[in-house]
């Protein structure tokens, strides 16, 4: 049964985060991001937010620090939000499984244009 709340928290938290990132945050160090996923903790204490940042290293350097100033905002705007008796304590983590997949299919299209050959 608490499988069921967590995943329930952790889908809106995703969801509201993503719309006060989007629309809320005016830190010009934070560029094109996506939160990827959420992980909750069972007992709602903290919460894994994972993101997918477009750009180089230097913007996903950037975009992390300007989320991490912002935590204070997020954290306490999302209390507002979602109607929780504790704010989970935001942890924000860059997802690099996009990259890593792109990676993979590439070197699957480079396998089987070889074998056409």
């Amino acid at each position: 049964m608490a499988k069921n709340r967590t995943g329930r928290v952790s889908e809106q938290i995703k969801k509201e985060l993503s719309v006060l990132i989007q629309s809320e945050l005016k830190d010009p160090r934070i560029g094109f991001v996506t939160v990827t996923g959420v992980d909750v903790t069972n007992d709602l204490s903290q919460a894994k937010i994972y993101l997918s940042v477009f750009g180089d290293e230097d913007a996903k350097k950037d975009s992390l620090k300007g989320l991490e100033k912002a935590n204070g905002f997020l954290r306490t705007e999302l209390g507002k939000r979602i109607r929780l008796r504790h704010t989970p304590e935001l942890i924000f983590k860059i997802d690099e499984s996009i990259a890593y997949g792109s990676r993979i299919e590439k070197l699957l299209g480079d396998i089987s244009h070889e074998e056409e050959k």
